[in-house]
């Protein structure tokens, strides 16, 4: 008994809380201690002071507020990426001024992001605290070797919606099987999305095929996450609105809280922005997205599954490689999390399972 004990105390998840507001880490403690598969290391009203507790003991997972003294949280995290890559869940509050540093701590490697108020933040704690686990739970799973080489926000568990919720049931009209001028890439990803994209992206050319993009992230981040990346990439990257045209040297990313679809006006494909119901439990879905392009676009598409937790664009893939698409799974080895890409291969859909450095290759061999 006494051995099984110590067994299972070792097996736990080791939590460091970095914030420096008291009421926060008190509120964080209380809702992960009571889990008998975590155990809290320490807390911490600073990164400094976090480093001299973490030296003799290194957490699995690292809660991390952003602004902080003596040390900002994103010096922080690029300094324990740099040097021991970590789970990192920051806990932000979702603001507009906040907002763009947060993204900045997506691009650096946080594997999730927990968004909190700046007024009631303890009683939101604790009615969050499902979400707090799930992403711990999330982190603490992911792979800390692809984290050294490069949003969602969980919630309580809402009615599972398959991509029909959006898009009507029926089969691509003949027309969308023809092969037209230019191709159209489309690309999933979630936990650890953000660090591979800007991987893919920034090695592209300004002239490649016109790209679609869903990535799991909250509503009003989207928008600077495209930024960022337009401005550190050769092609067009910005945030879908509806009616934009996916032409080449062009990169559309659908918007935080709106589903974004694949249409054609013509000749010419179109995206459609759209509200609606929570798909696979996200909103954008990749599964709403792969499944428009497999109905408008057929073999005139290049489907890509990357890092992610869950099975959101799975089917989707699927079903673009049973209208004749080209699709590619990043492979286990250089994703932060080898879930969506892994029910993809599971279900039969892939066509090529690469690293994440030979995508932005397979994308210029794309015709």
């Amino acid at each position: 008994m006494p051995i099984r004990r110590k067994d299972e105390a070792m097996n736990k998840i080791k939590v460091m809380i970095i914030d420096d507001s008291a009421v926060v880490r008190q509120a964080i403690r209380e809702s992960l201690e009571r889990e008998p598969d975590i155990e809290i290391i320490g807390a911490a009203a600073d990164p400094l002071f976090a480093l001299d507790k973490m030296r003799g003991n290194w957490p699995d997972v690292i809660t991390l507020d952003v602004e902080m003294p003596r040390m900002d949280g994103i010096t922080f995290l690029r300094k324990i990426m740099a040097e021991h890559p970590t789970p990192v869940v920051i806990c932000s509050s979702l603001v507009e001024k906040g907002a763009e540093t947060t993204m900045e701590a997506l691009a650096a490697g946080a594997v999730s992001i927990i968004t909190k108020p700046k007024l009631g933040v303890r009683q939101f704690l604790q009615d969050a605290s499902n979400d707090l686990l799930s992403a711990v739970r999330a982190a603490a799973r992911s792979n800390k070797r692809a984290l050294g080489g490069m949003l969602q926000t969980t919630s309580m568990p809402p009615p599972r919606l398959t991509a029909d919720a959006m898009l009507a049931a029926q089969a691509a009209a003949s027309t969308a099987m023809a092969k037209t001028t230019e191709g159209i890439v489309a690309i999933g990803t979630s936990t650890g999305g953000t660090q591979a994209l800007e991987v893919v992206l920034k090695a592209l050319p300004a002239v490649c095929p016109g790209i679609v993009i869903v990535q799991h992230m909250p509503e009003k981040f989207t928008g600077m996450f495209a930024s960022r990346l337009d401005s550190i990439c050769q092609l067009e990257v910005r945030e879908a609105q509806n009616g934009d045209r996916v032409i080449p040297g062009r990169a559309l990313i659908a918007p935080g809280g709106r589903h974004m679809m694949l249409r054609r006006s013509g000749a010419q494909y179109i995206v459609e922005v759209a509200d609606g119901p929570l798909v696979n439990r996200h909103k954008p879905s990749v599964d709403v997205l792969f499944r428009s392009v497999a109905q408008v676009a057929g073999r005139n598409a290049l489907g890509i599954i990357m890092t992610g937790m869950g099975d959101d664009g799975a089917r989707g893939l699927n079903e673009m490689h049973q209208a004749g698409a080209k699709t590619v799974a990043q492979d286990e080895a250089s994703c932060v999390v080898y879930g969506m890409p892994k029910e993809a291969v599971r279900l039969g859909g892939v066509d090529k399972v690469l690293p994440l450095g030979l995508i932005a290759r397979e994308i210029l061999a794309f015709k």
